[in-house]
């Protein structure tokens, strides 16, 4: 199975796809090789976005976009149904996408250090950062979406992961301490930081449309 990044979309007559993926999975868990490219043309987009963001790096996601489904088919008898099969997927990207940036710690290739932020003492500016908060769930504007990526993309690679995880893919705390081997409070200082490095992006974004 290769898969390429995603492309535009060529229209034209295509066959009818269930618009539920819990019928996809049976289908391709049953043998039915169509089914799981159905899964893989549905989901590709989104992971290879993920993998992009945490890896800064066109060939690793590339390279994650192919194992994590190439993971998935393996394990589609582990999957129960617990949860969305789309959250599932995400969260097999996620460890391949954590995997290479822990392997680059390794070999000595991990990026600048994010600088130490400056908190002050009544904890303000930390309640006017989180209304950054969710860039989804909160309807940025694509454009000022782009501005934040663009920012996130500096960030060292502990504190760009969170970023990723938590206010681009909306996955919980919880998940993401399970991920990262990390504490929940650490997953949240990390984020609280890389959303007050972001600010001076979110700012020149405003001031730009002044």
């Amino acid at each position: 199975m290769l898969l390429d990044p995603p492309r535009q979309k060529v229209h034209g007559a295509a066959p009818l796809i269930p618009s539920d993926d819990s019928e996809l999975v049976a289908r391709a868990a049953g043998g039915e090789p169509t089914a799981f490219e159905a899964l893989v043309e549905r989901h590709r987009g989104r992971i290879y976005g993920l993998a992009l963001r945490m890896l800064n790096s066109e060939d690793d996601a590339a390279e994650v976009l192919q194992e994590t489904f190439i993971s998935a088919y393996r394990n589609l008898a582990n999957f129960r149904g617990d949860a969305q099969f789309g959250s599932w997927v995400l969260r097999i990207a996620a460890n391949h996408a954590l995997m290479r940036l822990r392997h680059r710690k390794v070999v000595g290739q991990v990026e600048s250090p994010l600088d130490e932020p400056t908190f002050n003492e009544r904890g303000s500016l930390m309640d006017e950062v989180a209304d950054v908060g969710n860039v989804e769930e909160q309807a940025i504007n694509h454009e000022l979406r782009d501005a934040i990526e663009a920012a996130a993309s500096k960030l060292g690679d502990d504190y760009r992961e969170v970023f990723v995880l938590r206010d681009l893919e909306g996955m919980s705390y919880e998940e993401i301490a399970e991920l990262t081997g990390i504490t929940v409070p650490a997953v949240k200082s990390r984020l609280h930081r890389a959303r007050l490095s972001l600010r001076s992006a979110i700012d020149h974004f405003y001031q730009d449309r002044a």
